[in-house]
């Protein structure tokens, strides 16, 4: 059975991209738009991983992991944080339960190499 990566990003590009990518690599893809929308979806679909964009409307990446966080059952899922905003918010986003960050624009090998990092059972 095929691990599960929660995309959570509010560009379409970006969501269409990673979707296609990562289901290349095999796994199986939720998405979500915005950090209340990502909480919602860990409720009624558990993931594997979740890859969180920091900045996002409304609820943004580092309110939305720390809500994820508060769920019994996310507590130890591993939360990848991207951004374009560069390591500046790395601390940030550790401090929010974010597990590790990759910088947008996604090196798709470093993006492979964090996700097998996190998944490798």
């Amino acid at each position: 059975m095929p691990k599960t990566i929660l995309v959570v990003d509010d560009f379409e590009d970006t969501q269409v991209l990673l979707k296609f990518l990562l289901e290349k690599l095999g796994f199986e893809v939720l998405q979500a738009r915005d950090g209340w929308k990502a909480v919602e979806s860990v409720k009624r679909q558990t993931p594997d991983l979740i890859l969180m964009d920091m900045a996002m409307p409304q609820v943004n990446g580092l309110a939305a992991t720390k809500l994820i966080r508060q769920l019994k059952e996310a507590s130890e899922i591993p939360i990848i944080a991207f951004t374009a905003s560069g390591s500046f918010i790395y601390q940030q986003a550790i401090d929010a339960g974010c597990n590790d960050l990759i910088e947008k624009p996604i090196d798709i090998e470093k993006l492979e190499l964090i996700i097998e990092k996190y998944l490798k059972n």
